[in-house]
């Protein structure tokens, strides 16, 4: 009798479903994706060997998606900053670069042409 298993790509499309339910909510909702990672959890632990082939920190996800806004928490995990301070840190003028700075070769002539 074959045992079933999921896939990486079956939990994608069951988190999908969830985010799109979660999307129809007036503000901003994670309550679906929060029940369909609790329920991962509770099946890695009574059925390990469904999700025996995934290799999903279930436990971290429901972490950053219990929090009142994920994205700050998966940014702020990963550079330290949320995501609007990262954004503003990624900003780059380049309103005094020009067509004949193209020329420049070194790394150092390209930041002096900047400059």
């Amino acid at each position: 009798m074959a045992q079933f298993e999921y896939t990486k790509e079956m939990i994608y499309t069951e988190f999908q479903e969830a985010t799109v339910k979660d999307e129809k909510s007036k503000k901003p909702s994670y309550k679906h994706r929060v029940a369909m990672l609790k329920d991962m959890i509770a099946l890695k632990r009574s059925n390990p060997q469904v999700l025996e082939n995934v290799d999903i920190n279930f436990d971290n996800l429901l972490t950053a998606w219990s929090q009142p806004n994920p994205k700050d928490y998966f940014y702020f995990k990963v550079f330290g900053k949320t995501f609007e301070q990262k954004q503003k840190d990624d900003e780059f003028d380049v309103s005094g670069y020009s067509e004949s700075d193209d020329n420049a070769q070194t790394l150092e002539e390209k930041v002096e042409a900047m400059v």
